[in-house]
C-alpha cells in the first residue's frame, strides 16, 4: 500500500513516551524502564526518572521518615521548644521587673478583688479567660523562675525527644491551662496565684508515663516526684492546686500520645486533648456560675 505524499513515517527503533503518546523517545526512566520524553524527564542521581516515579520515592521517604514513640518528627534538635519556654519565661519576668505588680495583678489568676467596703469583679470571674494561661508564664521572684526554669530544662528536652515538638508543646501549654483551671476551682478567689508550676507538674507526670511506656527505671522519676510533692503541701504560698491539675493533665495527655495505635495515632492524641481542654471549660464554667450565682 503506498504511502501519501509527505506523511512522515515514524521511526520503528523508537519508543513513544507513555504521557505523550505522540513523542518519540530514546530515553526511558531508570526507575519504571518506561519511555520518557524530555519534558517528562526529571534529574536523578543515575539518570533521569519520570514524574510518577519522583513522586512515589518522596511518599516512600516520608512514610520511611524516623518518628518519635508518639509519632512525631525525629528533630535534629530536641531542646528547640523548651529553649524557647524558657526564653519566654525569663522575657516576661524581665518585663515584670520592669512593669512592677500591675502587670503581675493584670495578667494573673484572680477571681475577684476586695476593695475598701466593697468587692468588684475581675480576673477569670469577669471574662478573662486569658489569664488561665499568662498567669503560667509569670514570675515575681527569681527563685521561683529558677525552681521551675531548671524543672523545664532538665524534662523537657527528653519529653520534646520522645513526643516531637508540636505534642511537647500541647503538652506543656494544655498542663498549664489545667494547673490554673484546678486553682481557678479550688483556692480561694482573692489569692493571687501564678507560675509555670502547673506546667511543670505536667511534665514530671509526662515523663512518668513515659518511664513506664518504656519501661525504664520508675524509681529516680518517683523518688523526685514524690519531693516535689512533699515540697507542695508543706511549704507555705504554694498553689498546690496547680501542681495537681497540671500534674494530671500531663499525665492523662502523654497517656494518650504514647499508647495510641499506629493506625489511629493522630485521632486518639487528637481526642485527648479535646478532652481534656473539654473538661478544663466545663470546670471554669461551673466555678464561673458558682461564683456570680
Amino acid at each position: 500500500m503506498a504511502e501519501p505524499y509527505g506523511q512522515a513515517r515514524p521511526d520503528p527503533g523508537l519508543a513513544h513516551c507513555y504521557r505523550h503518546p505522540d513523542r518519540e523517545t530514546g530515553i526511558r526512566c531508570a526507575r519504571c524502564d518506561r519511555p520518557i520524553c524530555p519534558s517528562c524527564m526529571v534529574s536523578a542521581p543515575v539518570g533521569y526518572q519520570c514524574p510518577e516515579c519522583v513522586r512515589g520515592a518522596a511518599a516512600t521517604a516520608r512514610a520511611t521518615r524516623p518518628r518519635t514513640i508518639a509519632g512525631g518528627s525525629v528533630a535534629a534538635d530536641p531542646r528547640l521548644v523548651t529553649m524557647i519556654l524558657l526564653g519566654v519565661n525569663v522575657a516576661v519576668f524581665i518585663a515584670v521587673l520592669g512593669a512592677g505588680r500591675s502587670m503581675v495583678i493584670d495578667l494573673g489568676m484572680l477571681g475577684y478583688a476586695i476593695a475598701p467596703g466593697a468587692f468588684s469583679w475581675i480576673g477569670v470571674a469577669d471574662g478573662e479567660w486569658y489569664r488561665l494561661l499568662t498567669s503560667a508564664f509569670l514570675h515575681e521572684e527569681i527563685w521561683h523562675l529558677g525552681f521551675n526554669m531548671l524543672g523545664l530544662w532538665f524534662l523537657g528536652p527528653p519529653l520534646e525527644a520522645a513526643l516531637g515538638r508540636a505534642r511537647f508543646l500541647a503538652l506543656y501549654l494544655i498542663s498549664a491551662l489545667a494547673g490554673s483551671t484546678l486553682s481557678y476551682l479550688l483556692a480561694e478567689q482573692n489569692q493571687l496565684s501564678l507560675g509555670a508550676s502547673g506546667a511543670i507538674f505536667g511534665l514530671f507526670g509526662a515523663t512518668a508515663v513515659l518511664v513506664r511506656r518504656l519501661r525504664q527505671d520508675f524509681r529516680p522519676i518517683a523518688i523526685l516526684l514524690a519531693i516535689n510533692l512533699v515540697i507542695t503541701f508543706t511549704w507555705s504560698n504554694i498553689a498546690w492546686q496547680a501542681h495537681i491539675g497540671g500534674l494530671i493533665a500531663g499525665a492523662a495527655i502523654a497517656f494518650g500520645m504514647v499508647n495510641a495505635p499506629r493506625d489511629r495515632r493522630t485521632l486518639v492524641q487528637t481526642a485527648t486533648c479535646a478532652a481534656v481542654l473539654l473538661v478544663i471549660a466545663v470546670a471554669c464554667a461551673v466555678r464561673t456560675a458558682q461564683l456570680l450565682g
